[in-house]
């Protein structure tokens, strides 16, 4: 992605302001000076978070951010290379004063290469690589986990992508892009590879038997085989795509692609997550004891076929679709079946005004979960299919303040195990109000609102954060 484009994209890195605002890159029009090959700035902001640990019981606590940023732009004749790195300290009140560390740091720096071989050859690289504890940090669009999760979490997206332009109507897109996700909690606890066996009822329902018993009657009761997983060993992992793209120029205005996409997902925690065991949970000496699942029985690919289109409507508004089918296989889980399900991702993005935009998209595929559970069939919960829509708007009120508005609905259903088709919501909302005092100085207010409702026991929270700061740019 060329850096002029990459610039119209936002994610907002404060705990207070993050949130919303980042679960989504949102459209904003580029007003970078690219006369500058550098610039430096940084935020200074006072928050109140009502509930910092996403917990069902609200722990609060008034706190501040330190948020200095640094990039740099180096456009060439046929290359542009560019870095940004962003530093974000926060510190809790209610947390030192409790005993624990108040201190939350995060990272995030990003860097972005193109270059065009011929005037038909272009390649595109980027990597983004993030430490956080944040949600919306660190899988921001799809959220696979939706509470914070301590300790220095590590997510790198890499991306590159080859475009050919080979006569004036045809030209293809070929992009990889590598994943990789690293949780430092780490470790199983709570290991019952024993559970409690059913009890036998000789008597009830005659003539019925569960082998290896046979004699009639039948089990009841009892419960199974349990393990406490680590987020190391339920979503370390590296997801890899490729895709080949073949568009067609229809007018100046239009284009048309059809499209391939193979995926895979492989699971690297290789700790203990579960224990696939049917009912009536059956243990020696009556019969075999549970199994053992491991990280990597969620591995799995994917097929994606999809047809699609962009559309620039006007000057000031473009539109883009993606629709199709996604076929995805769990290869070493003898337990689960293969899913077909649907895969796609539309927007559409208007600029009203200087400075006013506003964009809406929708998208639809699977993604990993934190939530592992075994079903009466002994299958275990593989992962969500999730429908996420968005929507911002930005517009300033006066000339120079600047409201902001953004939203994010996330719905989720289980696959497989024990919460099979049922479902998971994620609501985000997002207001903002910046003042610029001058070119290099500006304030902040906001707030941000989250709500999480799960099929799940014990998962479900609200969220509300307030915030005030100030930024410094040179």
């Amino acid at each position: 992605m060329k850096h002029g484009v990459m610039k119209k994209f936002f994610v907002s890195l404060g705990v207070a302001a993050a949130g919303t605002a980042s679960l989504y890159a949102a459209y904003a029009p580029d007003s970078t000076d690219n006369s500058k090959l550098w610039s430096l700035s940084a935020s200074l902001r006072g928050f109140y978070d009502d509930n910092y640990y996403t917990a069902p019981h609200k722990q609060g606590s008034f706190g501040f951010e330190a948020s200095p940023s640094f990039s740099l732009n180096m456009p060439l004749q046929q290359t542009e290379i560019g870095v940004r790195y962003t530093y974000g300290l926060y510190y809790y009140q209610t947390r030192e004063n409790m005993g624990q560390n108040p201190i939350d740091q995060t990272h995030q720096f990003d860097l972005w290469l193109d270059h065009a071989f011929t005037p038909r050859w272009e390649a595109r690289i980027s990597d983004s690589v993030v430490v956080a504890q944040e949600p919306a940090l660190l899988t921001p669009g799809t959220v696979s986990v939706p509470q914070r999760v301590d300790g220095n979490n590590l997510a790198n997206t890499f991306t590159a992508s080859l475009h050919t332009d080979w006569t004036r109507e045809f030209s293809t897109a070929l992009t990889y892009q590598n994943t990789f996700y690293d949780y430092e909690n780490s470790g199983v606890t709570d290991v019952n590879p024993l559970g409690t066996p059913a009890a036998y009822s000789p008597t009830a329902a005659p003539g019925y038997s569960f082998s290896p018993v046979p004699v009639p009657g039948y089990y009841s009761g009892g419960s199974p085989a349990s393990v406490n997983p680590s987020y190391a060993g339920l979503l370390n992992r590296v997801e890899q795509n490729i895709s080949l793209d073949l568009q067609w120029h229809v007018t100046e205005e239009t284009m048309a692609f059809i499209g391939y996409q193979f995926g895979l997902v492989n699971f690297t925690g290789n700790e203990l997550i579960a224990y696939s065991q049917p009912f009536p949970y059956y243990n020696p000496p009556f019969g075999p004891a549970a199994t053992p699942v491991y990280s990597n029985s969620r591995d799995n690919m994917s097929h994606y076929g999809y047809v699609g289109a962009q559309h620039q409507f006007l000057d000031n508004l473009t539109g883009s679709i993606r629709a199709g089918v996604q076929y995805t296989t769990y290869y070493n889980d003898p337990n689960s079946t293969s899913s077909l399900g649907p895969y796609g991702d539309a927007s559409l993005i208007y600029t009203y005004a200087s400075g006013s935009y506003a964009q809406i998209g929708v998208t639809q595929s699977r993604n990993a979960t934190d939530t592992v559970s075994v079903n009466s069939n002994g299958q275990i919960t593989q992962d969500q299919e999730s429908t996420v829509v968005y929507a911002s708007i930005n517009h300033p009120l006066t000339p120079k303040l600047t409201g902001s508005v953004v939203g994010h609905y996330q719905y989720s259903v289980y696959n497989e195990g024990e919460f099979n088709n049922q479902s998971a919501n994620f609501y985000n909302l997002g207001l903002d109000l910046t003042y610029v005092f001058n070119h290099h100085f500006s304030s902040d207010l906001g707030y941000d609102f989250d709500w999480y409702t799960t099929a799940v026991p014990g998962q479900d929270y609200t969220r509300n954060r307030i915030y005030f700061g100030v930024t410094a740019t040179y």
